[in-house]
């Protein structure tokens, strides 16, 4: 039942959802605002046709930086050429993300030990360039009954790379594969991949 002079609010009641777009210029709707100057001196609270006002003699856009304030918080700028900066600075920002690549190494528990160099050094190299390392053991026939031969040998591994990345993913079974997985050291630089003469990388 109705109460009587009460009645539910709507979203036109209160003016419609927010947009998040920012407003510039003439679509700032407000009586008066608090005005930053271009180099970010507090200008103060002034009427809108004011701040509009100095905006056109200055040849900038009067842009509204903080519209939750009362009165919102309006600045004096050259809107396009922020909009173009801040796009370039997102995009440098996402070009130097570095992205984590997972290689993979796979051994036999009953690896002979010129092998075993030769995979380790594939290791060390994956953590140097900044690489997260699966290290997979395959076990064959009979070898399956023998899991802490695996666990042994990945144990190993672990500890002469200790010094360029460590264990994230403990060792554990799969089947007839043992897998661990290694992450390089948040303080260890990635190296540049070394490249032949023709420009494609010797990895």
């Amino acid at each position: 039942m109705l109460v009587a002079g009460r009645r539910r609010r709507t979203t036109s009641d209160r003016g419609g959802p927010i947009s998040s777009e920012t407003r510039i210029n003439d679509r700032i709707r407000v009586p008066e605002v608090r005005l930053v100057g271009p180099n970010g001196e507090q200008v103060g609270i002034v009427r809108i046709e004011d701040a509009l006002r100095l905006a056109q003699e200055a040849d900038l856009d009067l842009v509204e930086v903080a519209p939750q304030a009362r009165p919102p918080v309006c600045k004096l700028m050259d809107f396009g050429k922020f909009k173009y900066e801040s796009a370039q600075k997102a995009r440098e920002s996402r070009r130097n993300q570095v992205l984590t690549v997972i290689k993979e190494q796979k051994l036999r528990p009953k690896i002979d030990s010129h092998d075993y160099e030769t995979k380790k050094r594939n290791v060390v190299r994956f953590l140097e360039h900044g690489n997260k390392v699966k290290v997979t053991i395959m076990f064959r026939g009979r070898e399956q009954s023998r899991p802490e031969l695996g666990f042994r040998l990945l144990q190993r591994l672990a500890d002469d790379v200790a010094e360029l990345g460590f264990v994230e993913s403990s060792p554990k079974q799969d089947g007839r594969n043992m897998i661990m997985v290694l992450a390089p050291h948040k303080n260890v630089k990635p190296k540049a991949k070394a490249t032949t003469p023709t420009g494609d990388s010797t990895e």
